[in-house]
C-alpha cells in the first residue's frame, strides 16, 4: 500500500492503558506501520508518549501537542468539566490542524477520541477525505429496564439522552457528519444516529483491539482447575453495566456448586450485595472491588466465562479481553458486545425485558454448567475471532485499505472536474 500523509484528532491517547486512551496511542502506533502519521493530542499525555518513544520509538509516528491556554482550563480539574472542555478542545484544534495541513500537506485525516459521536471534530474542514472514528454513544438501555435503575441512574439516563438530543442540534456537529467521507460507528445504533446527522456513508467497526503483546499473554492463561463452573463479571459497578442482571440470573440458574466472582467497584456495589443475600447466593456471590490489571486477568484466567450484561456499552473491550482468553462471554445483544460476540463464541440474549434476559442468561449458564466442551469450543473460536478482527495489526491494515479507497475517490474526482473544465 501507498505511504500516505495521516493527520489524526486524538484527545485521549496514552501508551499502557486501556479505554479511550489505549484506542489513541494504539491507532495512531498500528498506523505508522504503513503510512506517516501526525497526531494531535493534549500536552498532558506528552510525558508518558515522550517515555514510550524512548524506549521505542516509531518511525513515521509525530506527535503535536496542544492545550486551550492556561486561563480558559483554570476550571477543569479530573472529570469535573471534562466535557466542556472535550468540545472547546475540539474546537480550539482547528487553527493548528490547518497549519500542519499547509506545511504538510494531508492526504488523509480522521478523528479517533474520543469515541463520541455528539460533539465536533473540525480536521472534517481540512478540504482532504475525512474519516470521522470510531464514534460511539447512539446506545439507550431499553426502557424496561428503567424500572430496575436506582433514582441517580434514572436520573442519568434523563441527562445522558438531553445531552445527546443537544449534541444532535450542534451546528458542528453535523458540519462534522456531512464533511465525513466516511464514518466508523461502533455499533448499529450509533450508525443510525449518524445516518440521522446526514452522514454520507458509515461503516460499523468496533472500537477496541489488542495489541500483539496483550495476545500472546491472554492467549496463556491457563484454564480455571476448579471441577465446578465459575462465572466472573468485570468493570465499573454502575446501573446501566447490569450486574443486577447478572447476579438475579445466577441466583435464578439453581447451581449450588457454581461461583459468580464480579471485580471493580463503584456506586451500585452495596446493591449488589444486598441483592445477592436477598436471592440466597451471598457465599457464592463474591465481590472484589477493584484491583490493579494484572490480578483482575489473573481471576479472568481463574473463571470460565464472562458475564457482562451492559445495556448501553459502545465498547466492551472486557469481552474482547475474554475471547482472547478463550473464555465464552454471556451479554446481551446490544451496543458494543452485540458486535464483537457471536453464536460461536458466547450468548448474546435478546433485551425484551428484565425477567427474560434473567430467564435467558440463567439457562446460559446452566448449559456451561452441564457442557463444559461447549465452553471450550465457544473459547477457541472467541480466541480465532479476536485474532483476525480486533489485533490492533488488522485494524490498520483495515484502515489503509479504507485510506486508500478515498484517495483513489479524490483523484478520480479531480480527474473528472478537470476533464469537465476542458470539455
Amino acid at each position: 500500500m501507498e505511504r500516505l500523509k495521516v493527520l489524526i484528532s486524538a484527545y485521549a491517547c496514552e501508551p499502557g492503558r486501556g479505554s479511550e486512551p489505549g484506542v489513541g496511542w494504539n491507532m495512531a502506533r498500528s498506523l505508522a506501520a504503513h503510512h506517516d502519521v501526525w497526531v494531535i493530542t493534549r500536552a498532558n499525555n506528552r510525558p508518558a508518549i515522550e517515555a514510550a518513544l524512548a524506549t521505542d520509538p516509531v518511525p513515521g509516528l509525530r506527535f503535536v501537542y496542544y492545550d486551550l491556554p492556561r486561563w480558559a482550563r483554570f476550571w477543569k480539574r479530573g472529570l469535573r468539566g471534562l466535557q466542556l472542555y472535550y468540545y472547546l478542545w475540539q474546537v480550539g484544534l482547528y487553527p493548528v490542524a490547518k497549519q500542519l495541513q499547509r506545511e504538510v500537506g494531508f492526504d488523509v485525516a480522521q478523528h479517533v477520541t474520543f469515541v463520541k459521536y455528539w460533539a465536533p471534530s473540525l480536521p472534517a474542514l481540512l478540504g482532504v477525505p475525512f474519516v470521522w472514528g470510531p464514534v460511539g454513544g447512539g446506545e439507550s438501555a431499553p426502557p424496561p429496564f428503567h424500572a430496575d435503575f436506582s433514582a441517580r441512574g434514572r436520573l442519568y439516563e434523563r441527562l445522558r439522552d438531553a445531552a445527546r438530543g443537544l449534541g444532535e442540534r450542534d451546528p458542528l456537529v453535523r458540519l462534522t457528519a456531512r464533511r465525513s467521507h466516511t464514518a466508523l460507528a461502533t455499533t448499529p445504533q450509533t450508525a443510525e444516529r449518524l445516518y440521522h446527522l446526514k452522514a454520507p456513508r458509515v461503516i460499523v467497526r468496533g472500537e477496541s483491539g489488542l495489541n500483539e503483546d496483550e495476545l500472546a499473554m491472554l492467549g496463556s492463561l491457563p484454564a480455571p482447575e476448579v471441577a465446578s463452573v465459575r462465572f466472573v463479571s468485570i468493570g465499573r459497578l454502575l446501573h446501566w453495566k447490569g450486574f443486577h442482571l447478572g447476579v438475579r440470573a445466577f441466583a435464578e440458574a439453581g447451581l449450588s456448586e457454581a461461583e459468580y466472582w464480579i471485580i471493580g467497584d463503584g456506586p451500585e456495589r452495596a446493591r449488589l450485595e444486598v441483592l445477592a443475600k436477598e436471592l440466597g447466593v451471598a457465599d457464592q456471590v463474591r465481590l472484589f472491588g477493584r484491583l490493579p490489571r494484572h490480578e483482575t486477568l489473573r481471576r479472568l484466567g481463574e473463571s470460565h466465562a464472562l458475564v457482562h450484561p451492559s445495556l448501553h456499552d459502545s465498547g466492551g473491550w472486557v469481552c474482547i479481553e475474554a475471547m482472547a482468553a478463550r473464555r465464552p462471554v454471556l451479554c446481551l445483544d446490544l451496543g458494543g458486545p452485540s458486535v464483537q460476540v457471536t453464536a460461536d463464541t458466547g450468548f448474546k440474549v435478546p433485551p425484551h425485558t428484565p425477567g427474560q434476559v434473567v430467564e435467558d442468561l440463567a439457562g446460559a449458564m446452566r448449559r456451561l454448567h452441564t457442557d463444559p466442551t461447549l465452553g471450550r469450543r465457544m473459547g477457541e473460536a472467541g480466541r480465532a475471532r479476536v485474532c483476525t478482527h480486533f489485533s490492533w495489526t488488522q485494524k490498520a491494515v483495515a484502515l489503509s485499505r479504507l485510506y486508500a479507497e478515498l484517495v483513489r475517490g479524490e483523484e478520480a474526482a479531480a480527474t473528472q472536474a478537470v476533464h469537465r473544465s476542458a470539455a
